[in-house]
């Protein structure tokens, strides 16, 4: 049986990602096992994921997934390319996906592959260097140096998912990792597939009580519900806004973040002290030069004490969180092949020393600051992390 990869964060999982996975098992010939690696609680635009990671899980295997993997928070809270290479290494050490699939407003896999092989080269870095230095955002120096290289090719480069497209095809080669790369092709712009509006309307529309139901499948909806029905989502960064705010002024040295650069650490440490909301100090610390989605991972790393330590090296170990039977059979052969230990059950974690250890300990912590922004304070105390087993869905 072919098996194939998917990165990503089904935040929340909607009709376009259903189409997804869809259309990786029939390019694979229909008897295809699918692989996800998931973002926790936490989401690569620097806030918290609208529902748990295990809620998430069990909705990604109800709606076509045969296992959900976790990318760590740590790596979550990176660049496209630091969260692309994470996740591609944690497919990769897993030793059973052949393929890896991702959606991209090109679809052609060609075209993205030459555009990630211009950009990996040292005459691209040079071009990015300069630019940088002349104050211009990473993203736009980047884009620079692909029009320099490439020509009319480099439009690929102005979609964010063919952005993080080639991001993986990046850390495929850098990782000279044996992942056969794939790509969909997304329709419609902002909506997904199947004309439903994006996960970022969809989240907008849960956090103001009016859910686009119709948009997200059915056996999802029926996990986010019991979530909302719990008090347990839907949940954003907003919800613990003053627990953020005494987090930052309580920091003394922020510039261990991962990404920090000239400055970055003193302007957020200015005005967290100055300003009396997380949004206020969002837009006293953004520049021309900084992407707001950067500053946000900043802060959040800052708010959960991640450093630039914590993602010096790749992810150290394989944690699951949900599958189902197929799941469970894919599961047995990585305990063959994986490079990596694979935790099921959090007290195996004892069993762990030095980095893994302290990594999923700083998981542990950051669970517990995730569990504060439910509305039923019954499901707030801590310790969660080293209790919850993965989902298993028959």
């Amino acid at each position: 049986m072919e098996t194939a990869g998917i990165i990503c964060e089904y935040n929340p999982l909607h009709l376009g990602h259903i189409r997804h996975i869809e259309k990786t098992r029939a390019f694979l010939g229909g008897d295809c096992a699918i692989v996800c690696v998931m973002s926790g609680n936490y989401v690569q635009r620097g806030d918290f994921a609208v529902f748990n990671k295990h809620a998430r899980a069990e909705a990604a295997v109800l709606c076509g997934a045969d296992l959900v993997i976790e990318l760590p928070t740590p790596y979550v809270l990176l660049s496209a390319e630091g969260f692309a290479a994470a996740g591609v290494f944690i497919l990769d050490s897993l030793g059973i996906c052949g393929h890896i699939s991702f959606g991209s407003e090109s679809g052609d896999v060609s075209a993205l592959s030459a555009a990630a092989n211009a950009l990996a080269t040292l005459e691209a870095t040079e071009i990015m260097r300069d630019a940088m230095s002349q104050g211009v955002s990473y993203a736009a120096a980047q884009q620079k140096a692909a029009d320099a290289l490439l020509g009319e090719g480099s439009d690929v480069l102005r979609s964010p998912n063919n952005l993080l497209g080639i991001e993986y095809l990046k850390a495929i080669a850098y990782g000279k990792s044996s992942l056969k790369p794939m790509t969909i092709k997304r329709v419609g712009g902002e909506h997904d597939g199947d004309g439903g509006l994006s996960a970022s309307h969809i989240r907008a529309s849960l956090l103001d009580s009016v859910a686009a139901w119709e948009l997200i499948p059915l056996p999802a909806s029926t996990v986010y519900k019991e979530e909302i029905e719990a008090g347990r989502g839907p949940v954003s960064a907003e919800s613990c806004d003053m627990a953020i705010m005494a987090r930052l002024r309580a920091a003394v040295d922020l510039s261990m973040l991962p990404g920090v650069t000239e400055g970055l650490d003193r302007r957020l440490l200015k005005y967290a002290v100055s300003e009396p909301t997380v949004k206020r100090v969002l837009e006293g610390v953004k520049t021309k030069r900084y992407a707001m989605s950067r500053i946000r991972r900043l802060l959040m790393c800052a708010c959960l004490g991640i450093t630039s330590e914590d993602i010096k090296e790749p992810p150290p170990y394989i944690r699951v969180l949900a599958m189902n039977r197929v799941g469970m059979a894919l599961l047995k052969d990585a305990r063959e092949t994986a490079k990596l230990p694979i935790i099921t059950k959090p007290a195996s974690v004892k069993t762990l020393h030095g980095r893994p250890a302290e990594l999923f300990r700083k998981e542990a912590a950051a669970t517990d600051f995730y569990v504060l922004a439910y509305k039923n304070e019954q499901f707030r105390s801590g310790g969660g992390e080293w209790r919850e087993t993965p989902r298993i869905i028959d």
